[in-house]
């Protein structure tokens, strides 16, 4: 509401059961105390003081409040709850209104904080709506700097020292709480609007009704004043979600950005764009406010974290988004052969999308296939909810989830997946499980680091999120787990940087920082000295230990057949390339005088660790194109110390096995392609980053009429309680 249309003033002032003066609202504290006054701007005649007490869900008064205030829990007992005082509020001032002959108004407060970090947030919590006043307000504190240039600044002011500078005699004491301040506020404004100032009220305060969604382009300048880190939230929160935990502050147009890991999931993190540096400053207030029972820590970011997280360039996105005020929903695990009718048809006349196919975005790999993602547009709440009501129901033969999402959600997927790559080209031969045990370079410069203390729960994104900035300057491949002799996590790792310079800076600053419920210990170190501990040495800041089996070189020997109930083979992750899973068929003479060579450790190496390498950043899709590990350590050894017999899949025509339940082994699959002349050796099981089984699988057929054979009668056929899919690679 803008001064045109107002010709009074409401001077409001209120306080809570918490803090108060600057602090006002920072601890979540209800609203106990309201009084105001109606001024006429143009007669300078001034309504009833009217003071109100508010009852508070939980009755407990801080003890500075009380001091202040005078209040007891006893007298705010009797009182009548919020949503009633505002009520009265509104009828006493259109009471007043009408005998100064005036009809409209606008607030005027003491600062932001009463409207912005007080009534709006309290009011969103409590559920009820704030009448169209409460979304205009004049801040006495910038009217009266701007009428007195010469005062002290907007954020030193009080009511007190503006009262002071104006020299108006006042004394607090002599009143109660809440009306000295408001009487002291009037007299402020009758001097500003005397013949000498002549102050016009012509730009109120403004808080936005509702949260705006929109695109942002990575070529637009964020000012990192204006950008928040929001942790801690729900996993399924929306943008609308963490907009509503800020009301009462602006939140630029498109500015929520959900944070997603690794893995293309939601983490818990938003980045949080406002209008100005003020509004960011009165949200980092916010820190550990409560969304539901969790409390959200809220710290500073900026605006080039927030456009590497919402900022975009694809044209067919920028359009997508261009239709305003939408809601979002995202679709995964649609089949790949889904289209654009099968998608409309699956969501029914119930909930139509907005302009048809146009309001559908399919997300794709760069060279055009499809992820199994997708991206749908409605119009109104009421036709999106119509749509999450469908969440894991079958289309084709998958079951389909749907959430809410965001524009910066759709930017950052997109982004994954059709720009720039997360990491260099993918090496296109595979890197063979059986020797050599793993290639990690060497060398004396302390490019390194030594994680030490991870949760043993702790997998590949939560390091990635651990490192946090610094993941960008780690190496391709350069993430390595450290496995036990029973392939379990040993809670280690280590990470190969960019350079000795970037690895002093992350030991610098992560070590001992807190993973989950453990603090881990960060140590620069060298390849030389990596190696060395993944033998059975030890490093530690007091420095290196030569490992058990006291050898000099760099890597773990080779030994052929060498027989012995303690050896164990180390796993190595690998990028499977179809060509690389056929490899060439060896004649059963060669198998017979020369087996394979196998590495082993050293016998007499009893505290070994092995370790197997991630490819770094794992990209956020589904497991059609990304890399696996193979099966874990100990199934490793135990097959290669089984008269050698090789891992890898028989010559043949390969096919890919989806969707099939997490508990199946290879005897599962052997029965469900029963008559197919199968072996054990035919089998690759696929696993995630984390170790545990993709629900997927590889299978080497004889010939590729029996593999096409099997994939014409098995698709779709039910393996326990799924349908699993098979395609030729």
């Amino acid at each position: 509401m803008t001064a045109s249309h107002s010709d009074s003033l409401v001077v409001l002032f209120g306080a809570t059961a918490g803090a108060y003066g600057a602090k006002l609202g920072s601890d979540e504290r209800e609203l106990i105390l309201l009084v105001w006054q109606v001024v006429d701007l143009h007669s300078k005649k001034v309504g009833t003081l009217h003071k109100s007490l508010v009852k508070a869900d939980n009755p407990e008064l801080s003890d500075p409040c009380q001091e202040v205030s005078g209040l007891t829990p006893e007298g705010l007992s009797k009182a009548e709850p919020l949503d009633r005082v505002l009520q009265q509020f509104s009828q006493l001032v259109s009471s007043d209104l009408k005998l100064l002959g005036r009809s409209s108004y606008t607030l005027c407060t003491d600062g932001q904080l009463l409207i912005r970090q007080v009534l709006h947030p309290e009011a969103s919590k409590k559920n009820f709506l704030l009448s169209d006043y409460f979304y205009s307000f004049y801040d006495l504190r910038k009217e009266f700097h701007m009428c007195y240039p010469n005062s002290a600044t907007v954020r030193d002011q009080t009511i007190k020292s503006m009262a002071e500078f104006l020299s108006l005699g006042t004394d607090e004491t002599e009143e109660d709480f809440g009306v000295w301040q408001v009487k002291t506020m009037v007299a402020i404004i009758f001097s500003m609007l005397s013949e000498t100032c002549s102050h016009i009220f012509t730009d109120p305060e403004t808080v936005k009704y509702k949260y705006e969604t929109g695109p942002c382009s990575k070529s637009e300048a964020v000012d990192s004043e204006t950008v928040i880190r929001a942790r801690g939230l729900p996993w399924q929160s929306s943008d609308q979600d963490i907009a509503r935990f800020f009301k009462g502050l602006n939140i630029a147009k498109g500015g929520v950005a959900l944070c997603l890991n690794a893995q293309g999931r939601r983490n818990g993190e938003a980045l949080v764009r406002f209008v100005s540096a003020e509004q960011r400053d009165l949200a980092l207030e916010r820190h550990k406010h409560h969304m539901g029972s969790r409390y959200i820590e809220v710290y500073k970011a900026t605006g080039e974290e927030f456009l590497k997280i919402a900022g975009g360039t694809s044209n067919e996105v920028a359009q997508f988004l261009s239709k305003e005020n939408q809601v979002i929903i995202r679709m995964r695990g649609l089949p790949f052969t889904a289209t654009q009718e099968d998608v409309l048809g699956f969501l029914g006349p119930e909930c139509p999308v907005t302009g048809g196919k146009e309001g559908l975005l399919f997300v794709k790999y760069p060279d055009g296939r499809p992820t199994g993602d997708a991206f749908v547009l409605f119009s109104c709440e009421e036709y999106a909810q119509n749509a999450l009501k469908k969440h894991k129901e079958i289309l084709g033969k998958r079951y389909i989830e749907l959430f809410r999402s965001t524009a910066a959600e759709v930017q950052q997927v997109l982004n994954r997946y059709m720009s720039t790559p997360l990491i260099p080209t993918l090496p296109t031969p595979i890197i063979p499980v059986i020797p050599p045990p793993y290639t990690i370079a060497t060398g004396s410069i302390r490019d390194c680091v030594r994680l030490r203390g991870l949760p043993y729960t702790a997998g590949i994104d939560d390091i990635l999120e651990f490192m946090g900035d610094a993941t960008g300057d780690i190496k391709p491949h350069g993430v390595h787990m450290v496995l036990n002799q029973q392939g379990r996590p040993s809670g280690d790792a280590f990470i190969q940087m960019k350079s000795a310079d970037k690895a002093f800076l992350v030991a610098q600053k992560c070590h001992k920082k807190m993973m989950k419920d453990r603090y881990v210990e960060v140590f620069q170190c060298s390849g030389e000295e990596m190696n060395f501990v993944l033998m059975g040495g030890t490093l530690n800041r007091s420095g290196l230990s030569p490992p058990p089996c006291k050898l000099p070189c760099l890597s773990p020997p080779a030994y052929a057949a060498f027989q012995t109930a303690a050896a164990v083979i180390p796993a190595e992750a690998a990028l499977y390339q179809p060509q690389a899973l056929l490899p060439t068929t060896r004649t059963p003479q060669a198998s017979a005088t020369a087996p394979q060579a196998v590495t082993y450790y050293p016998a007499q190496a009893a505290q070994l660790y092995m370790n197997y390498t991630a490819y770094y950043p794992s990209p956020p899709v589904s497991p059609t194109t990304v890399g696996y590990i193979t099966a874990p350590p100990a199934a490793v050894a135990a097959a290669a110390t089984a008269t050698h017999t090789p891992i890898m899949p028989q010559p043949g025509a390969l096919v890919r096995m989806q969707g099939l339940p997490y508990n199946t082994g290879m005897k599962e699959i052997l029965s469900f392609f029963q008559g197919y002349q199968l072996h054990t050796d035919s089998i690759l099981m696929l696993y995630n980053f984390s170790g545990r089984p993709s629900g997927e699988a590889l299978v080497t057929f004889p010939s590729l009429d029996l593999a096409k054979k099997a994939v014409a009668e098995k698709n779709g056929r039910l393996l326990g309680s799924r349908y699993v899919e098979l395609y030729l690679v």
